[in-house]
């Protein structure tokens, strides 16, 4: 260049995609980092000047480059070009991805073509690894300052090279000539320096960059632009159970609502509010948020009797629409998604609960007072039955006469009865105790015998396996039924009903009350 040697070197793209696979995209790989550390070598021993040019998105990352030393290639250069006695200019063109265009960038002077960037990572990376979204890609360039002039401006380049209108593609050959005009400029400045001074000029340009001061005491910053650590976030197990505290509160509350429970459902509401608010910044969402909120507190303003305005209704379908959509891919905003799953939850069971008390209070004022004096009779009845104590046949029919008056003036008052179910395990009085457990044990011993004598037992053990083994329920269904239908045959069904209806005559109940739930299919032999 002006009749004068240099060691060109630099990263090269193509200019469509078939050029940019044969060139990798201007990632390298070891070998290329290798072969430039030779060509650099080769420049200092004949006393070349050096001129790197940078577009690289980065190193090339895979397994081969890997196995083959990325890393330790890149660190040699970049210990190499740190000792070499001639100068070194270096100028952005594209983009400088961080170590792959660090090992090539170690230089003098880094200058940047003006529409270029140079950065430690990439947008979106960084986004993923910040906010956990590559959607918050465009917050992550702001905050990283890649451009020309925020580099220019925090001395990490030493000038920014004009392009022209468009881009320097545009006008190529005015590009390549601003380009030449500085890098002359530059190694005619970096000439008039012996070796010592050129390497410590080097050392120094990287030593300043993020200067700093001693003995000046800063208060530290408590602001924090990163996404808080999710070890310390409740597990499902954690959430899971905090609902069930929260169900059992509800449905146990009387009176006025729990103040904890209050706090509990106040607190998960500011939680949920503050997520979203998180999620629509880094959705990129928040601006176009705030916008139509403003738009909509003008509209109230002036219309506050007229609907809502078409098109300000279809701005926010469309950013809940986004929101949603990106609310709902797999793996996103997970916290996020289990606290409105909670919050949900907890808003279903407190619509449950009042309109259980709505329902209570209404069936309070249609029931008249005599009725609820009779319903005393009914508590009574059952604390007694509770207790084992005996109940004479007056006060049975005194407690059947009060239910079917109830369900009279329930069906009056326009509501439904379903039925009227009995209660399961209603004890017997202690001196009757004696007498059930024996009925019951003359009918297990007795459908013993008849399981022995048919030889039922083997095919009972098959079904039981067929259940373990999750045969068809059909099958299953057709076996019970067999074995069921050989048992009755061989069973003296008359005696065993004579000696149950004896012993509820003994406790004046009918015959369901007593054998319910004692003459169960024990070991699955009947049913």
């Amino acid at each position: 260049m002006d009749e004068k040697s240099y060691m060109f070197i630099g990263h090269q793209k193509g200019r469509n995609t078939k050029e940019n696979i044969a060139r990798n995209f201007a990632m390298p790989t070891p070998h290329g980092y290798r072969k430039a550390l030779r060509m650099m070598k080769y420049a200092d021993h004949h006393g070349f000047p050096i001129i790197t040019f940078v577009d690289t998105p980065g190193a090339f990352a895979d397994l081969k480059s890997e196995e083959l030393g990325q890393g330790e290639a890149i660190a040699h250069n970049l210990r190499t070009m740190f000792g070499l006695k001639v100068p070194v200019v270096t100028v952005v063109t594209g983009e400088g991805g961080s170590g792959g265009a660090l090992a090539i960038a170690c230089s003098n002077k880094l200058f940047m073509l003006e529409n270029s960037a140079f950065y430690v990572a990439s947008p979106e990376a960084c986004a993923a690894i910040l906010w956990k979204s590559s959607q918050a890609a465009p917050k992550a360039a702001e905050k990283l300052r890649i451009t020309a002039q925020e580099h220019y401006r925090l001395k990490i380049a030493d000038g920014v090279i004009p392009e022209p209108l468009g881009g320097a593609h545009v006008d190529p050959a005015w590009t390549s000539q601003q380009i030449k005009i500085t890098i002359t400029q530059a190694i005619k400045e970096l000439e008039n320096m012996n070796t010592e001074e050129l390497l410590q000029h080097r050392r120094l340009k990287f030593r300043s960059i993020g200067g700093f001061q001693e003995g000046i005491p800063v208060e530290p910053k408590r602001k924090r632009n990163m996404k808080p650590s999710e070890v310390n976030m409740p597990k499902a197990a954690d959430i899971e159970l905090e609902i069930e505290n929260l169900k059992k509160k509800i449905l146990e509350a009387k009176g006025p609502s729990d103040p904890i429970t209050t706090q509990a459902i106040e607190k998960l509401k500011k939680d949920v509010d503050k997520e979203m608010t998180n999620a629509f910044i880094s959705m990129g969402l928040q601006e176009k948020l705030e916008s139509v909120k403003l738009e909509l507190s003008k509209a109230s303003k002036d219309t506050s009797s007229q609907p809502l305005n078409r098109n300000l209704k279809e701005k926010v379908d469309k950013i809940m629409q986004e929101f949603n959509h990106n609310l709902s891919q797999p793996g996103a905003y997970l916290g996020l998604k289990q606290k409105l799953e909670k919050l949900n939850l907890v808003s279903r069971l407190i619509e449950k609960e009042e309109r259980k008390q709505k329902l209570k209070a209404e069936i309070n004022q249609k029931v008249p007072a005599e009725l609820k004096e009779k319903m005393e009779l009914l508590k009574n009845a059952e604390e007694k039955i509770s207790k084992g104590e005996p109940v004479d046949k007056e006060l049975m029919e005194e407690v059947e006469a009060v239910k079917k008056e109830l369900v009279e003036v329930l069906k009056s008052a326009n509501l439904e009865v379903v039925g009227v179910t009995k209660k399961n395990g209603v004890t017997a009085p202690p001196e009757l105790k004696e007498k059930i457990e024996k009925v019951n044990t003359e009918i297990y011993e007795e459908i013993e015998r008849v399981i022995n004598e048919a030889g039922i037992s083997g095919r009972i053990e098959e079904l039981k396996a067929g259940i373990a083994k999750g045969s068809s329920s059909e099958d299953i269904e057709k076996a019970e039924a067999k074995i069921k239908e050989e048992i009755l045959a061989t069973l003296d069904v008359e005696a065993l009903k004579e000696k149950v209806k004896s012993l509820t005559v003994e406790l004046d109940l009918p015959e369901e009350t007593v054998a319910e739930g004692e003459i169960s299919a024990e070991n699955g032999k009947f049913q």
